[in-house]
């Protein structure tokens, strides 16, 4: 009796030293590492010349491998605010609000798709100085006259694209025009007001439209902000976004006349939207298969 006691006890004793995980708990890694897959998915196919591998830490942290053999990290697992989102973003941070693709009549409420920035992967693929940005820097020329841009990331290419499709669409809807000209600026090497931050504009990959008093957060309310996204031409927003640009229309702190090259944020969107949200074992259903994307998944599943 007292050796099936025994016997008993140690089966208890085992059993209370296996890790036991809920379903819930299960359930929300999963979707966890699903939506990693995706991000790292978007994050390749965005950015081909520039990514070449992945790596997994043993403490579960993950890697971009860069061209140049630089490591970013994609999560730091940090519990952040929204404001810290934003000023101290990760990759995993900057993925994490799904960008709207569909037209919009007024200021989105409690998301800013694309304002929150991984300053350690814009330094690695544009530059991270003024002097190693402006050498990566090349005058574009386009039929909305020549711009200075970044031209690593095929980011001035799609600016050039995106700006001749403008003028073309302006041909049909000429009040597209007033929308564009006269052009706000391009390349600046400058931090944004207040923050200490880089602005996007310092790695010449952000572009402002014709400026309206009406633009920003910080100089209206919501009320005329959300009149001036009213009528800003749909077409040309469109236009933009088809070419790697999200629009600062689209951010609760609203900045109308910017588009900022995020090429990742846009295939997000347009592949998962909101099955970003969704536990599925065809994490990757909704992008494009083919044999780019098919071998980028094969990695992806191979590391994580």
């Amino acid at each position: 009796m007292k050796k099936k006691f025994i016997i008993i006890y140690c089966i208890v004793l085992l059993f209370s030293l296996i890790e036991y995980k809920p379903q819930a708990m299960v359930m929300e890694e999963g979707t966890y590492i699903n939506n990693a897959k995706r991000d790292l998915l978007v994050l390749m196919l965005a950015y081909p010349e520039e990514i070449k591998d992945i790596d997994v830490s043993e403490d579960g942290y993950i890697y971009l491998i860069l061209n140049n053999d630089k490591k970013i990290l994609y999560d730091d697992k940090k519990e952040k605010s929204k404001d810290m989102k934003t000023a101290n973003a990760d990759l995993q941070d900057t993925l994490e609000d799904i960008y709207p693709l569909e037209s919009i009549s007024m200021v989105v409420d409690g998301m800013d798709p694309g304002r929150g920035r991984a300053y350690s992967f814009l330094n690695s693929i544009y530059g991270s100085n003024q002097n190693q940005i402006e050498k990566n820097l090349s005058s574009f020329s386009t039929s909305c006259g020549n711009v200075m841009f970044n031209k690593n990331a095929k980011a001035g290419e799609s600016l050039k694209k995106a700006l001749n499709e403008a003028r073309e669409v302006a041909k049909t809807n000429n009040k597209i025009n007033n929308y564009i000209f006269p052009i706000s600026g391009g390349y600046n090497y400058r931090v944004i007001q207040d923050t200490g931050r880089l602005s996007p504009h310092a790695y010449g990959i952000a572009i402002d439209l014709s400026r309206n008093d009406a633009d920003y957060w910080k100089w209206v309310d919501k009320t005329k902000g959300s009149k001036r996204i009213e009528g800003y031409p749909k077409e040309l927003v469109r236009v933009f976004e088809d070419n790697g640009f999200v629009w600062g229309g689209k951010w609760e702190h609203f900045d109308i006349l910017h588009f900022e090259y995020r090429p990742e944020i846009i295939l997000k969107s347009k592949y998962f939207g909101e099955s970003a949200k969704i536990n599925n074992d065809k994490w990757y259903e909704g992008a494009p298969i083919n044999d780019e994307t098919q071998s980028k998944i094969e990695l992806i599943d191979e590391k994580l």
